[in-house]
């Protein structure tokens, strides 16, 4: 490390008392940054299952930080599967998104973190494999429109409902993870 803070200044920076004044980045008492938790739902589709995607989903979402506070799979019934898309019953391809979703099991998480609803839309891409963009979870893994992986909420208030829909409160985990919250660096 060369410029004005060489490697023999770090040890003594590091030795020294904070200056006062406000912190940089507010922090808990656990030091974990203070921002605002969301949550939001993340299914991975009966293809994304069969294709054995669930652990490479999770390992995205982990090294982004956010934290897993909830999980199961299940064969989705079929009234769950219609409220859930109850937006969509009157498009022609309702009824084979209905019959694809209860074909096989689907893997349902609820994520939590700082702006976890926004930025788990970005991490899936779009749902169209042709225009997903490569790094995104389709844009890597997802053949087809109708054979997309992944699904994740698309606004605050949709997860809410969402998560209400696929667990029961009892079924959420609320942890801390008293400041060892994953970081790329070293310690």
């Amino acid at each position: 490390m060369g410029g004005l803070l060489g490697r023999a200044a770090l040890p003594g920076l590091r030795g020294c008392p904070r200056a006062p004044g406000p912190s940089l980045l507010p922090r808990h008492s656990s030091g974990a940054p203070s921002w605002p938790q969301e949550r939001t739902l993340v299914a991975v589709k009966p293809d994304g299952v069969q294709r054995r995607l669930v652990g490479d989903v999770i390992r995205r979402f982990e090294r982004r930080g956010f934290q897993l506070v909830g999980m199961k799979m299940l064969r989705a019934p079929e009234s769950v599967l219609a409220e859930h898309y109850q937006e969509l019953q009157r498009k022609a391809f309702y009824p084979g998104l209905i019959s694809y979703m209860s074909s096989g099991p689907v893997v349902a998480m609820v994520w939590q973190g700082h702006n976890v609803v926004r930025a788990s839309r970005a991490m899936i891409g779009d749902a169209d494999a042709a225009t997903a963009a490569p790094g995104t979870i389709r844009g890597d893994f997802s053949i087809h429109i109708s054979r997309n992986i992944i699904h994740a909420s698309d606004s605050v208030e949709g997860a809410q409902r969402e998560i209400r829909l696929w667990f029961q409160s009892n079924e959420l985990v609320d942890w801390t993870d008293g400041g060892h919250h994953s970081s790329t660096h070293p310690a």
